[in-house]
């Protein structure tokens, strides 16, 4: 390669391709741009002990005091508008650009919002540092959380507003939270979490639109029941950002579509992190996989790709946890319907088990709730057994 390689994204998965870069020996210019003037910083806190008060902006940050040893142009505060591949070019939102022999696409994914949210005070996403700085302040002087959607996000928040005494409901579309990563009965032992710590949970209830003139009063439901609110966080999925990349030329669908090792339709461009849907394999499609440790690990292989190497690239077996109320929630490997949930350790009644998937007899998944260290054998077991990409 020669002398530059834009990052374009400055959080997890943009630091770690960065880092990547330079631990396999790439020693030319690298500029990094983000859109947050923030630098890059821990998320899953920004749910539980940075909403809590618990943790500051120093305990989240990402950034090491090795980091300055890489060497990295920083543009932070910076929107990327445009690719031109041709060009091998980034056009920023000031009208600048960064030329580029190599470029990765980093640029994460949006919180989706409420159609009609946007001008009541008091509705919340949680996303970015700046959402959250938000909501903790909402929260403060708040009585009543209504959050809708139960997945781990929604989940978390309400935890934490739990332990901050506030009254909580979540609201969730679904009849069983969860249902789609841990299946029907292993959801709903996880879901029993909200009643253990006297969060109301309403599944199966559907949201017809809020209520209120100039902030947040209450969320009407499709029944035409109201829940009153002070605050309401609206945890409903994201959105890949990659609208700026509609002209490029790079293959688009749910994210950047790319190979198993971050390839992209466009040579000398590859993309990592919550942006990018890699194939897999196993399930014969492009997979968005929005993990703290996909966006960790994934970058490290889509490098190698940048700068030519040839390695198979492990097939990753996608890992993500969850703290709610107390428990750590842990999930390993890919579900699927059919598949067989075998408790082998503990009992879900006591909120402290193990559970093994399997499928044609042999192990495709684990979810443990404060087992980690059974968990992480397991685990272990999972990753040894799955071929290179």
């Amino acid at each position: 390669m020669s002398a530059t390689i834009a990052v374009v994204g400055a959080s997890l998965a943009g630091l770690s391709a960065a880092r990547a870069l330079r631990e396999q020996s790439y020693d030319g210019r690298i500029v990094v741009i983000g859109d947050e003037v923030h630098a890059p910083y821990d998320r899953p806190p920004l749910s539980k002990e940075f909403l809590a008060g618990t943790a500051s902006l120093d305990d989240i940050a990402l950034g090491t005091p090795d980091d300055a040893d890489l060497g990295l142009e920083w543009r932070l505060g910076t929107t990327a508008v445009g690719l031109d591949p041709l060009r091998r070019s980034v056009t920023l939102h000031d009208g600048s650009e960064v030329r580029a022999d190599g470029v990765v696409l980093a640029t994460g994914a949006r919180a989706r919002r409420l159609p009609g949210s946007a001008a009541l005070a008091g509705v919340h996403v949680l996303r970015s540092l700046d959402d959250a700085v938000a909501l903790r302040a909402d929260l403060v002087a708040a009585e009543r959380l209504v959050v809708i959607g139960a997945g781990f996000i929604g989940a978390e928040v309400a935890s934490t507003a739990r332990s901050l005494g506030l009254e909580v409901t979540v609201v969730e579309t679904q009849p069983v939270p969860l249902a789609g990563p841990l299946g029907l009965d292993m959801g709903a032992v996880c879901a029993g979490l909200h009643a253990d710590h006297g969060t109301r949970l309403l599944a199966g209830t559907g949201v017809a639109g809020l209520v209120g003139t100039g902030r947040v009063e209450a969320v009407e439901l499709t029944d035409g029941s109201r829940l009153p609110a002070d605050v309401v966080l609206v945890g409903i999925g994201a959105v890949p950002n990659t609208e700026w990349l509609a002209s490029s030329g790079v293959a688009l669908g749910n994210g950047v579509l790319t190979d198993a090792r971050g390839t992209t339709s466009i040579p000398g461009v590859v993309a990592v992190g919550d942006c990018a849907a890699a194939w897999s394999a196993s399930l014969e499609r492009h997979v968005r996989v929005e993990h703290w440790t996909s966006a960790l690990e994934q970058p490290a292989a889509a490098v190698a790709t940048l700068l030519g190497a040839g390695e198979p690239a492990p097939a990753p077996v996608p890992y993500f946890w969850s703290d709610q109320y107390g428990a750590r929630i842990q999930f390993a490997g890919s579900r699927q319907e059919g598949d067989v949930a075998r408790v082998v350790e503990g009992s879900c009644a006591d909120r402290s088990f193990l559970v093994v998937y399997e499928r044609d007899g042999h192990p495709v998944a684990v979810l443990g709730m404060n087992q980690p260290r059974l968990f992480t054998r397991w685990r272990r077991q999972l990753r040894s057994a799955v071929p290179a990409a």
